[in-house]
């Protein structure tokens, strides 16, 4: 399989784990956890994170589904994916998401937005070694999502 089409299957498998967790199936934890490299990085604008694929990782994880679920997200779907090839091991892909939210008071809105993600292709594997995002915290309050004094608990 070349590298392009393992990259597309890497994220339709990660979107696809999201949105069963989403929909209430139990969230396969263990393969999310194997999509990441062993220490990562997120940055956005605010800030930047080291973050290591550890048992706080694994147990965050069913955290955040519960969140977005409790923010009333009903699917997050790839629209595109970009991929840029750095070298013969690593690869920035922009996948631009489609969100697609139930709010409290019925209403349902799409948001749509992109995340960098950088790879790293060892061991015939893909690993997320480091991911950009925007302001989500901010455009979940722009949105009504989340109160406008209400922090992330993800």
């Amino acid at each position: 399989m070349n590298i392009e089409k393992k990259i597309d299957a890497f994220f339709d498998a990660y979107a696809k784990r999201f949105n069963d967790a989403l929909g209430g199936k139990e969230p396969n934890i263990t393969e999310t956890v194997n999509a990441f490299a062993e220490h990562f990085i997120e940055a956005s604008p605010l800030g930047v994170i080291c973050g290591e694929n550890d048992k706080t990782f694994r147990e965050a994880i069913p955290k955040g589904n519960e969140f977005y679920k409790s923010i009333g997200t009903e699917s997050m779907n790839i629209e595109s994916k970009e991929i840029t090839t750095l070298d013969d091991f690593h690869f920035m892909v922009k996948v631009r998401w489609n969100s697609i939210y139930n709010k409290k008071d019925g209403a349902r809105i799409t948001i749509d937005f992109d995340v960098f993600y950088f790879l790293q292709h060892r061991d015939d594997q893909l690993k997320v070694f480091a991911y950009i995002t925007g302001d989500e915290q901010k455009l979940l309050k722009e949105r009504g999502l989340i109160p406008a004094n209400e922090a992330m608990t993800q």
